[in-house]
């Protein structure tokens, strides 16, 4: 997801009682298995990192549309070829006691038994989509996340800096296949012949 995490606090409110539970004290002590059976209770965006729940905003209008071409542009190449691509909310695990939702997740083949029903244990391509809110979060601590999870290639849409930035696997980091800005053509290196112009990105209505 593309926007930096809520500074509020958790709370539990319970039926017929005004009075709230806060629940930040066990920030740091969350299992799996809780935070699976939470976001399984919530629309909200929630990703997990080594018992912290981090709670993220709802994404803006420009944040859905520019995810919803690039979804659709991905869907209508990937369909013939027999891969996957879907979108948040889905859970992506990228270890034991780590997971997040990127915008857009892709894998070469729909019966990759990483395809899971909970969550997808991998995927070939990642995409998110950087906001306002903490740009930090997909440039730089995303990219650390993604490179463990053995993702081999990893999309970064810029609105702020209108770029799009293809990141390439090569060993334990990530390499750039390019920085892409307005009037060029973002292409990939792992999707032979998927290509896009950046302006019909970030221009999506």
């Amino acid at each position: 997801m593309t926007t930096a995490t809520e500074t509020t606090s958790m709370g539990l409110l319970l039926a017929g009682d005004r009075t709230p539970i806060d629940l930040s004290i066990l920030q740091g002590l969350w299992t799996d298995a809780q935070y699976l059976r939470l976001t399984n209770q919530t629309n909200r965006l929630l990703e997990f990192t080594d018992g912290v729940i981090e709670v993220l905003p709802m994404p803006t209008d420009k944040h859905q549309t520019i995810l919803e071409f690039l979804f659709l542009a991905l869907r209508e190449f990937m369909l013939p070829r027999g891969g996957k691509v879907l979108f948040a909310p889905l859970r992506l695990q990228i270890r034991l006691d780590k997971f997040r939702e990127p915008d857009i997740l892709l894998i070469l083949a729909a019966d990759d038994p990483r395809r899971q029903n909970s969550f997808w244990l991998g995927a070939d391509l990642v995409v998110e989509i950087v906001s306002p809110d903490g740009p930090e979060r997909d440039t730089v601590e995303k990219v650390a996340d993604y490179a463990e999870a053995g993702i081999p290639e990893y999309w970064i849409v810029n609105p702020l800096e209108e770029t799009i930035t293809v990141l390439q696997l090569a060993g334990e980091q990530y390499a750039e296949l390019g920085v892409f800005g307005r009037g060029a053509q973002a292409h990939s290196a792992l999707l032979a012949g998927f290509e896009i112009a950046v302006d019909v990105v970030l221009d999506a209505r």
